[in-house]
């Protein structure tokens, strides 16, 4: 099948790897090259450097909706004639000049179990609820934000430990096999597009930065979750005194503490105050301007006393 591909991040790698195995992917259309590190030197997104790598024609249009990058991408697009467009985190919102385009329309690779958590964010949502299953879905792409139909679905265990990008990576590896199965499946004719109960719908947001700070007054459960879904990015956080404090992994404890919410009761292993009176324990850290290490390491440069409280 001739096939163009739209990606961006990390996430999208996996499936243009599947799909350059199995198909011929006449193009790769992906955000434009950022500023590395607040400095002048432009990074290319992971999607371009794989491209590259196979000597796929690379496209970076500042959109595809206005504009004359717009309207050169819907000729090159009508040139190409793909069979079908594969989107994966693009991070544009095709316009229907485009849907409507290739014989097999446009199909897009979810990383959640549709209708449930649509969005930019299905991974690390997922895991702060407190979910136990999350899965990929393939759907033919609409007007609306992830509400197509539903082409094909699996489902990916979260373990009680897994973080954010743990489960990021397990759903990349899952999107690129399952892409390759609903290509497969569509030429044959075997497939039923499902219509999403929108009733079931839920929605993962854009993560903030500011969204990023611990709220140390909700449940150490709920305090766990939101730790491990958001590692290792964007990374929860609090702060000591003034001073950031990034949070990559805690754990659970069976120690209770009437004190406040915030409150590090053990000044020798970073274990704090939730709300519900349980504690948890930081175990993976970053302090502001330094390195990520394990909360030993940073104790043994950053004093703390006791009922110090993280804000």
């Amino acid at each position: 099948m001739n096939i163009v591909f739209m990606g961006t991040p990390d996430f999208a790698v996996s499936a243009l790897e599947e799909l350059h195995k199995h198909h011929n992917v006449m193009a790769v259309f992906t955000q434009p090259d950022k500023p590395k590190n607040r400095g002048k030197k432009m990074q290319a997104p992971p999607v371009k450097e794989c491209a590259e790598k196979y000597g796929i024609p690379v496209y970076q249009p500042l959109s595809l909706r206005k504009g004359e990058d717009a309207e050169k991408s819907l000729e090159l697009l009508k040139q190409l004639a793909p069979d079908c467009i594969v989107v994966a985190a693009y991070g544009q919102i095709l316009p229907e000049s485009i849907l409507e385009l290739p014989k097999y329309k446009c199909i897009n690779i979810h990383a959640s179990l549709l209708p449930k958590y649509r969005g930019a964010a299905p991974i690390q949502k997922c895991i702060i609820d407190g979910e136990t299953e999350s899965g990929v879905t393939t759907m033919l792409m609409a007007k609306g934000l992830d509400t197509g139909d539903m082409l094909m679905s699996r489902s990916v265990t979260i373990t009680p430990d897994m973080t954010g990008g743990e489960l990021h990576d397990s759903l990349a590896a899952t999107g690129g096999e399952l892409i390759i199965e609903t290509l497969k499946a569509c030429e044959e004719g075997t497939i039923k597009p499902v219509p999403q109960d929108d009733s079931l719908s839920c929605y993962a947001g854009l993560i903030t930065k500011e969204m990023c700070r611990i709220d140390f007054s909700k449940n150490a459960i709920d305090v766990y979750n939101f730790i491990r879904g958001m590692s290792p990015s964007p990374c929860a956080y609090t702060f000591i005194g003034d001073k950031r404090l990034k949070v990559y992994f805690a754990v659970m404890t069976d120690i209770t503490s009437d004190k406040p919410c915030g409150t590090v009761v053990n000044e020798n292993d970073l274990t704090v105050v939730c709300g519900d009176k349980k504690c948890i324990r930081f175990t993976d850290v970053q302090g502001e301007g330094g390195k990520r290490m394990n909360t030993a390491s940073f104790l043994n440069g950053n004093k703390l006393q006791r009922d110090t409280v993280l804000n």
